[in-house]
């Protein structure tokens, strides 16, 4: 057994170590994965074909029908597959994620042997990640995250990208209305957190460019774009798929993230399993000897 793990860390591990061995990749990984996600090559978006011409609708209709089908949950848990692209260096792994609603995200990704690789804990306030191949761990704010992202993300999108619902407590009312190859299309140049629910200062950062596709049959969302215009900026492509059915809920069992940046990053992620409103436990610690990242 012994060999074997010397073999999976050699043969397996290299592309994760390179991948935590700079602080801006870790937190790149950390937006494209939290599930913070262009299509893999071969991968294409899975769209309906709708024989029926699609009836043209306003802004508020579209808007309401959008967040009528949204998940809702109280607990969310879901084991899946990743396969993810980081320039050219391509690699394979398992994960867990589960969600207390507007409160923590936890997450664990191993690999083969079962060995865990590493975990996320997030809330509204902080970040944190230990690397258990390299023996690190970070802990931190969001502040740090988005000076190193040139974005700026907060838990409420974090936890509405894992779930392919809408940005929750953000304005409605700059979105304009279309169709564009049979789904309907809601964009926007700008939207603002509400008031009521800024934290920071940082908080109130206009989310430029964002755009939403929704099936025109169940209005989930299909596909997200974002980008701020900053010199910096990040595109964040996100596509949501295989929508099946979860306690009479419609939830996309594949989704693909992409972000456009120095080094692509590319994700496909594939759930095996989802729960929703059961009971879910978050263990984390941080080991005395790990060493600390900033």
């Amino acid at each position: 057994m012994k060999k074997s793990k010397q073999e999976f860390y050699k043969n397996k591990m290299i592309p994760f170590r390179n991948l935590c061995l700079s602080f801006n990749r870790l937190l790149l990984y950390l937006l494209v994965l939290i599930p913070a996600f262009i299509l893999l090559p071969g991968c294409k978006s899975n769209r309906s074909i709708i024989k029926a011409p699609i009836k043209e609708e306003g802004v508020e209709y579209l808007i309401r029908k959008l967040h009528d089908n949204e998940i809702k949950f109280n607990t969310f848990a879901g084991k899946f597959t990743i396969d993810y692209a980081i320039d050219r260096n391509r690699n394979d792994f398992k994960g867990q994620v589960r969600i207390v609603k507007d409160s923590l995200i936890w997450i664990s990704f191993n690999q083969d042997l079962g060995i865990e690789i590493a975990r996320f804990l997030i809330s509204q306030d902080s970040v944190k990640f230990v690397d258990r191949f390299n023996k690190a761990y970070f802990s931190g704010d969001y502040q740090l995250v988005n000076n190193f992202l040139s974005a700026n993300i907060d838990f409420g999108i974090l936890q509405s990208l894992v779930l392919g619902n809408d940005f929750e407590y953000y304005e409605d009312d700059t979105f304009r209305a279309s169709i564009d190859n049979r789904k309907y299309k809601l964009s926007t140049t700008g939207r603002n957190k509400l008031k009521k629910h800024v934290r920071t200062m940082d908080d109130n950062t206009r989310l430029l460019l964002q755009t939403i596709w929704l099936d025109p049959e169940l209005f989930k969302i299909t596909e997200i774009k974002l980008k701020e215009l900053t010199r910096d900026s990040k595109k964040l492509t996100a596509l949501y798929e295989d929508f099946q059915n979860i306690d009479k809920q419609k939830f996309p069992y594949r989704v693909t993230f992409s972000v456009e940046a120095d080094k692509p990053v590319s994700v496909l992620m594939k759930y095996v399993k989802v729960t929703l409103d059961e009971e879910v436990s978050m263990p984390f610690s941080i080991p005395d000897t790990y060493s600390r990242i900033y």
